[in-house]
């Protein structure tokens, strides 16, 4: 709590994750695998432009006109593909309603979303928190980097256990639980790159260990 303290009293509110509805924070989850995220605006600017940000549509549309629409996003076919899916999955079981979905049990709910070609756990934890609203932490590789410089984590933990010990040591708090991941995203982006600026990080009076490319 102590460094979520000091980030939030450095960027204030982040309003992590932006989306109007909770179908396109579930988009927006997907396509942002191995892109940044104003990669992600871009093609989810562009899903609106084609009136295709409805689960329905996405399943009806033409899928070179799919494809085109998120391909700011990089790996457009195998996106189209899991957004396709993903949305037949969420028509077939709730009506293509993410609210309906939301009020399933948190670990059913979970298991499912891991069963869809494409999910993994970072995805389907951000669909869960920020689209559902679960009480569920988001680990992410800066999660990761900064927790294991600052010599709090080990970096070698697997996803799981790094959420575990969030989960252990944090109220277990909607709200803290989205900003957290938004103030790491933000701090990762910032500040704590694979160069890292730590001279100018406002985690800086932490002790680095692992960061041998700091200062």
């Amino acid at each position: 709590m102590e460094v979520y303290n000091t980030l939030s009293d450095f960027y204030g509110p982040t309003g992590w994750w932006p989306g109007e509805t909770p179908f396109e924070i579930a988009i927006g989850a997907i396509l942002t695998q191995n892109t940044a995220w104003t990669n992600v605006e871009k093609a989810i600017e562009n899903l609106k432009k084609e009136d295709l940000l409805n689960p329905y549509k996405i399943i009806q549309c033409d899928r070179n006109q799919l494809e085109q629409a998120i391909r700011p996003s990089g790996y457009f076919r195998q996106k189209a593909e899991r957004l396709i899916i993903f949305c037949k999955y969420l028509i077939e079981k709730y009506d293509g309603k993410i609210e309906k979905m939301a009020h399933k049990n948190i670990s059913e709910l979970r298991n499912e979303l891991l069963n869809i070609k494409g999910i993994g756990p970072e995805t389907a934890d951000d669909i869960l928190l920020y689209a559902c609203g679960h009480r569920i932490f988001v680990v992410d590789a800066y999660t990761r980097r900064i927790f294991s410089r600052h010599g709090i984590l080990d970096e070698k933990l697997n996803y799981n256990e790094i959420q575990n010990y969030f989960h252990t040591y944090l109220p277990q708090d909607v709200y803290i639980y989205k900003e957290y991941h938004g103030l790491i995203v933000w701090t990762g982006k910032d500040y704590c790159r694979k160069i890292p600026k730590c001279s100018q990080c406002p985690l800086n009076k932490y002790p680095i260990f692992n960061c041998e490319k700091g200062g």
